[in-house]
């Protein structure tokens, strides 16, 4: 007889529970990727320890005793909570998408394309984390990540979105000043915006060797929204993507300071652990946002096309 404080095996109840669902050995042997006598043996187990008979045994199929049909309810009861506690875990996994992604890629091109998001999959509700650093996206906290760089980073799977390029933007008020823009050693009447190595990059895109003072840079400012933010309200010629800020091109709040695109060889890549490939809110998302990047790689074909790439 089985003790108060011990259940039996659970192998053992999940054997019978199959078995008295599906009304055969075989059926639950199927179910539960076994052997029929795998699960026989299991069930006799289970009535040995509980010292009663749960099944009458006939030659082609098996029926519950009257104890066996008390033991079979709960035991199917139990087994069908536990399925739909599962079922729930997967579906609030589902409605939940955990992003992680760069400061300026994340606030000038995805936030604000997220109601489109939100209107084709409204069942996700995105979590969305500025971080210049990469996350570790195996431990659990984010689900995926947008990343700049070359891809192929071990472990995770990635699809590539849009193509890291550059080039001088100034307010349209701007214009005139930054008419000698090409020359890196003639002075400007406005400064110079963001990264002095993305400048120095961008001329050596040009063919041009020569660093820039340190005194023709303006304010520094933490990420490339920032000192485009303080191009549009006049402050300097910013270097910046004219995908990224596609928008402030189209309403004229920001023009080129000069034709020419540079480009360093990277682009930003959505990634997510190659053990999530298969999760339902991680494809929904990665197709919309594909989808996205591949229209304005579509609107952006022309600074593309015309970027010069040089090594960082």
């Amino acid at each position: 007889m089985v003790s108060g404080h011990r259940l039996p095996s659970l192998a053992s109840i999940r054997a019978f529970e199959a078995a008295a669902r599906l009304g055969s050995f075989a059926k639950a042997a199927q179910e539960l990727d076994t052997t029929s006598a795998a699960v026989s043996y299991h069930v006799r187990r289970l009535e040995q320890q509980i010292g009663v008979p749960l099944f009458v045994r006939h030659p082609n199929h098996v029926c519950l005793t009257q104890s066996g049909e008390i033991v079979a309810r709960e035991a199917m009861n139990a087994f069908a909570a536990l399925r739909a506690s599962f079922i729930r875990a997967v579906d609030a996994d589902d409605a939940r998408l955990s992003l992680t992604t760069l400061p300026t890629l994340g606030t000038s091109w995805l936030t604000p394309k997220l109601g489109k998001f939100r209107s084709r999959c409204p069942d996700i509700l995105l979590g969305l984390d500025l971080s210049a650093i990469p996350e570790d996206l195996t431990a659990g906290r984010f689900d995926a990540a947008i990343r700049n760089g070359h891809g192929g980073w071990p472990g995770l799977h990635t699809a590539q979105l849009l193509p890291s390029i550059f080039m001088p933007l100034c307010a349209p008020a701007l214009k005139d000043a930054a008419a000698n823009i090409a020359n890196p050693r003639t002075p400007l009447p406005v400064p110079r915006l963001g990264r002095p190595e993305w400048w120095a990059l961008w001329y050596r895109a040009l063919g041009l060797e020569e660093s820039v003072s340190p005194e023709s840079f303006g304010t520094q400012l933490s990420a490339e929204y920032l000192d485009v933010a303080a191009a549009v309200a006049g402050h300097g010629i910013a270097i910046g993507s004219p995908i990224l800020f596609r928008n402030e091109l189209a309403s004229g709040k920001l023009i080129p300071a000069h034709d020419f695109v540079a480009a360093d060889g990277r682009s930003f890549w959505l990634a997510y652990p190659v053990a999530r490939q298969n999760s339902r809110k991680i494809a929904r998302f990665s197709e919309w946002l594909c989808d996205e990047a591949a229209s304005d790689r579509s609107e952006a074909r022309g600074f593309i096309r015309s970027a010069v790439a040089v090594e960082p």
